[in-house]
C-alpha cells in the first residue's frame, strides 16, 4: 500500500483529536511523551494491501519500524541485566500460549509510571514502575501474559477488519493513530470523536472491551499453563484499582487509562481464576532481585536507595536476600564500594555462580578504581557463559576503564553478531572505537546507533563522514556505501508512507 505524506500531515493536523488507535484501547497501553511537531511522523510504505489479516512478516515490519520511532522519543533503559530477565520470562510465557511469531523484542522505558503495552510485530514493552508495583513475579507476569494475549489473538488485524467493515478509517489513519498513541500520549490517541461519528465510537469501544476480557481470559490461561498462581491476576488488578481510590484522574496509571480496570472486570477475573486450582509458589529470588535493581534506579539519589533498603532490612522484607543485593547496589552508586563488599559477602557465599552477584563485584572493582580486577573476573565467568549478554557487557565496559579498549572493541563486535539490535552495544562500541583510534569504525557504529533509534539523517551523515577517511580501501568503502543504500531505501519507505 502507499499513502501520501502530506495527506497524513494534514490529517494529524486535522484530527489530533479524533485518531484512535480503533478498537486498540486496551492493546497500545503506551506512555504519554512530549514530542516535537506531529508533522515528523511518517508512515512507512511497508508494500502490503490489507484486505484481510495482516502477514505476520507484514506486523513484524510495522513493529520494527514503530520500535526505532519510539527509541528515538522514549526515555529507555539500558540494563542488559534487566532485559535479560524480562526476555526470559515472557519467552518462558510464550511457550504456553497460541503465539505463532516468535520474533519478539523488548523495550524498558525508564519511567515510575505503571505501564505495560504491545505492539504489532512482536514488541513488548514495561515501564521500570510495573516492576516497583507488582510484588510478585506472579503478579508482573499476570500483566504480560495479557500482552501476550493481546499479540496471539491478533487484535491489532482484526481491528484493521473491523475498521474496514465501518468504511469509514483506512489503514493510514489506523497507523497513524498507534503513533499518535504512543508517542503523543494515550490520552490524545484517545481523544472524542465528533459527534457524527458517535455510533462509530460505540462500536469501537464495545470492540476494545471484547479485546481486553479475550486478553483477560487467554492470558490466565498463559500463566496458569506456564505453571503460576493463576489468583494472582485478580490480585493485581485488585491492588492496581485500589492505589486510585485515592488519587486524582491525572495520576491514574497508564495501564489502567488504556485498559480500563472495573468491580465487574475484576470480579470476572477473579471467577475465572476459580476454574484453575490455586498455586502457593515460593518467592522467586530472581524477581525480587530485578525489583530492587529498579528501585535503585528509581531513587532520587543514591543515598536514598541506601535509607530505603537499610528500612527493609529493619522489618520483614519479601525477600531479606533482595533487599541486601539492593543495598549493595546503592552503596556501591553512592561511592561507598568497601561497605557494598562487606555487604555482599553476607549472600554471596551460598551462590557464587549467580550472575546478579558477579556483575555487583565486579562494579565494586571498579568503583574502588580497580578495573583490571573487575574485567579479570568477568573473564574468567564469561569462560564459562560464553556469549552471555549482561557479561559481556559488563566485561566491555571494564576493559575501557582499564585502558583496553582495543580488547573492548573485539569483544563488541563479536558481541554485536549476537545481538544486532542493541542500541546500547552499538553506542558502548562507538566509544571504544574513539579510545581505540579506530575512527572509520566509530561513525560506522555510531550509524548502526542511529538506525535502531529511528534517525536516518544522523545515521547518514556519519558513514559520509566514514566514508571520507576509507581512502583506497574499496572493501570497506563498498560496505560503507551499500549500508548508505540500504538507509536510502528505508528513507524512501518512509516518504512514500
Amino acid at each position: 500500500m502507499s499513502f501520501c505524506t502530506q495527506y497524513l500531515a494534514q490529517r494529524f493536523k486535522r484530527h489530533l483529536r479524533q485518531l484512535a488507535p480503533w478498537g486498540l484501547a486496551g492493546f497500545l497501553a503506551l506512555p504519554a511523551l512530549t514530542l516535537p511537531a506531529t508533522e515528523g511522523l511518517k508512515i512507512p510504505n511497508l508494500g502490503e494491501s490489507s484486505t484481510s489479516l495482516f502477514s505476520a512478516d507484514y506486523e513484524y515490519n510495522l513493529g520494527q519500524w514503530w520500535l526505532k520511532s519510539f527509541r528515538r522519543q522514549a526515555p529507555t533503559l539500558d540494563d542488559p541485566l534487566l532485559y535479560s530477565y524480562l526476555e526470559s520470562l515472557v519467552f518462558d510465557l510464550v511457550t504456553h500460549s497460541d503465539l505463532q511469531d516468535r520474533r519478539l523484542e523488548f523495550v524498558i522505558v525508564d519511567n515510575p509510571t505503571i505501564n505495560a503495552f504491545a505492539v504489532p510485530g512482536g514488541i513488548i514493552g514495561v515501564h521500570t514502575g510495573l516492576f516497583n508495583y507488582a510484588q510478585t513475579e506472579d503478579e508482573f507476569a499476570t500483566v504480560m501474559s495479557h500482552e501476550i494475549a493481546h499479540l496471539s489473538q491478533r487484535h491489532f488485524s482484526r481491528g484493521v477488519e473491523l475498521a474496514q467493515s465501518q468504511s469509514t478509517l483506512n489503514i493510514a489513519g489506523l497507523l497513524a493513530g498507534i503513533l499518535l498513541a504512543a508517542t503523543a500520549g494515550t490520552d490524545a490517541g484517545l481523544a472524542a470523536m465528533t459527534a457524527t461519528q458517535a455510533a462509530l465510537q460505540d462500536e469501537q469501544l464495545r470492540y476494545s472491551r471484547a479485546n481486553e476480557a479475550e486478553a483477560d481470559r487467554v492470558g490466565l490461561r498463559i500463566l496458569y499453563d506456564a505453571g503460576m498462581d493463576p489468583y494472582a491476576a485478580p490480585a493485581m488488578f485488585e491492588r492496581m484499582l485500589a492505589s486510585t481510590r485515592y488519587s486524582s484522574a491525572n495520576r491514574m496509571p497508564e495501564f489502567m487509562r488504556t485498559h480500563p480496570l472495573s468491580e465487574k472486570r475484576i470480579a470476572d477475573t477473579r471467577n475465572r481464576a476459580r476454574q484453575y486450582p490455586k498455586r502457593i509458589r515460593p518467592v522467586s529470588l530472581d524477581y525480587q532481585l530485578m525489583r530492587a535493581r529498579v528501585a535503585v534506579s528509581l531513587a532520587d539519589t543514591p543515598e536514598e536507595a541506601v535509607a530505603q533498603f537499610k528500612g527493609e532490612l529493619e522489618g520483614n522484607p519479601r525477600s531479606r536476600e533482595a533487599a541486601i543485593y539492593g543495598l549493595v547496589l546503592a552503596l556501591t552508586k553512592a561511592g561507598r564500594p568497601d561497605e557494598a563488599a562487606l555487604t555482599l559477602d553476607g549472600i554471596w557465599s551460598d551462590r557464587e555462580q549467580r550472575i546478579e552477584y558477579i556483575l555487583a563485584d565486579a562494579e565494586i572493582s571498579l568503583a574502588q578504581g580497580k578495573p583490571e580486577l573487575a574485567a579479570k573476573k568477568l573473564q574468567t565467568r564469561l569462560q564459562l557463559s560464553p556469549g552471555n549478554h549482561p557479561l559481556t557487557m559488563s566485561y566491555a565496559h571494564a576493559l575501557q576503564q582499564s585502558q583496553q579498549s582495543h580488547l573492548a572493541e573485539e569483544v563488541l563486535i563479536d558481541q554485536s553478531r549476537l545481538k544486532p539490535s542493541d542500541p546500547g552495544l552499538w553506542y558502548l562500541l562507538a566509544e571504544v572505537q574513539g579510545l581505540s583510534g579506530n575512527i572509520i569504525g566509530l561513525h560506522q557504529s555510531r550509524a548502526e546507533y542511529f538506525i535502531l533509534v529511528g534517525n536516518l539523517d544522523a545515521a547518514q551523515r556519519q558513514l559520509v563522514y566514514a566514508l571520507k577517511l576509507v581512502g583506497d580501501d574499496f572493501t570497506v568503502s563498498a560496505q560503507i556505501n551499500e549500508r548508505i543504500g540500504q538507509i536510502i531505501d528505508m528513507r524512501t519507505d518512509l516518504d512514500r508512507g
